[in-house]
């Protein structure tokens, strides 16, 4: 029976699927991102989020390690990565990605997130090197490495297979893996923001790899662009349906679009309310993520 709260809402159908438990539909995703009723929305959520958590909240203490942002994809999401010879381009040798991670580390560092550009000339071994570097000097920390656009880079690099690829990487020291690159998952939509990155269907298909030897990872989605309502939960849905499968998702990252300083400038930035309404229904949606993290940033 739906909760007295939601009686006069247009959120009553979906309100008596989730108080009892019932899984929500594509079609009731979209009807969640166009309600009106924007407070019991986010009733709704808090209300599965204490459910399976109580007033509790979860965090973990990292750095940021970025090798290079040197990157031969050109996207037009992204205000940070260089060409080769184009003036604040840099690359870090092994040994001085190890420096900077020692900067920022202390005994509460729990994490080094590492993530860069896909470097057009590195070859297979340095990312293996550098994990296993981090791990001799810092053992205890864990290293969540390389996206899965990463991933199928370094695989190309080498000559790999994607599980050899994996597997090597998880030898080495890899720990776990970042959920960038996910962006949108629509074709349409990665014509626009990122053409020439990976597919949202390699993206899947790499993600599921990495769940399938134990590497757990999470999953990003970018909003706020040209992507529709439709799109948003059709990306939600996809990793609804992996995380089925495998069960390998830590959480979900929802990314707000920032559009300055790239060729989509001319895009508006997201509201609080958009991002507030996406954190909700990402949380309603997906029902066996354990965790929705709010990007500090």
């Amino acid at each position: 029976m739906t909760d007295v709260s939601f009686s006069r809402s247009d959120l009553a159908p979906q309100a008596e699927k989730v108080l009892g438990g019932e899984r929500l539909s594509f079609e009731d995703g979209v009807l969640l991102f166009q309600t009106r009723d924007f407070l019991g929305l986010g009733r709704l959520a808090n209300l599965v989020r204490e459910r399976r958590h109580g007033n509790r909240a979860f965090y973990n203490v990292n750095r940021y390690l970025n090798p290079t942002n040197l990157c031969w994809v050109d996207c037009a999401l992204c205000a940070w990565a260089k060409k080769v010879n184009e003036p604040g381009g840099y690359e870090l040798a092994i040994s001085e990605c190890v420096e900077e991670a020692g900067k920022g580390y202390s005994e509460a560092v729990t994490e080094f997130h590492i993530v860069g550009g896909l470097h057009p000339t590195w070859p297979f071994d340095y990312y293996t090197g550098l994990l296993r570097a981090l791990k001799e000097k810092f053992p205890a920390v864990h290293l969540k490495a390389f996206t899965m656009v990463e991933i199928d880079w370094i695989a190309k690099v080498g000559g790999r297979s994607i599980p050899d690829t994996i597997r090597e990487l998880k030898a080495a020291g890899m720990d776990s893996c970042p959920g960038g690159g996910a962006e949108i998952f629509a074709r349409r939509v990665r014509d626009v923001i990122c053409k020439n990155k990976i597919s949202g269907e390699r993206w899947l298909e790499v993600a599921r790899e990495c769940h399938l030897q134990g590497v757990r990872t999470n999953a990003t989605m970018l909003y706020g662009h040209v992507e529709t309502v439709e799109d948003r939960v059709d990306h939600l849905i996809r990793l609804r349906d992996l995380q089925d499968e495998t069960g390998g998702f830590s959480g979900l990252i929802p990314l707000a679009f920032h559009p300055e300083n790239t060729p989509l400038a001319h895009v508006p930035s997201s509201s609080g309310q958009t991002d507030l309404r996406v954190i909700a229904v990402s949380r309603l949606l997906l029902d066996n993520f354990a965790n929705i993290k709010a990007y500090w940033i």
